[in-house]
């Protein structure tokens, strides 16, 4: 049975030397358009404090169809994957549901 708790997104992008302000400028557009969806909770960017070239994406979703209806939005497949994607060192996600006392 599918997921039908929230579903939060913590995904760790390690960006090439050089690439940060061309990463930043893409995630916007990303932000913008992920925000509008209607699944979307919440989606926020972080950058390390201790490496520029390191950002954290923390994005909220209302179950596991709408990550999926995100990953597939074409906006994620141009720009995350056709556009960002090549500009990353390393990208690591994580999927988590929240636990609750």
């Amino acid at each position: 049975m599918e997921n039908q708790n929230p579903v939060h997104v913590f995904a760790t992008w390690k960006v090439k030397e050089g690439q940060i302000e061309n990463v930043l400028n893409l995630l916007k557009t990303v932000h913008d358009e992920s925000v509008k969806e209607k699944g979307n909770l919440f989606y926020t960017i972080h950058q390390s404090n201790s490496d520029a070239n390191t950002l954290v994406l923390f994005e909220g979703y209302t179950n596991d169809d709408a990550v999926l209806q995100h990953r597939e939005a074409v906006y994620f497949q141009e720009i995350v994957l056709g556009q960002i994607v090549p500009l990353l060192e390393k990208r690591d996600i994580i999927l988590a549901t929240p636990v609750h006392y």
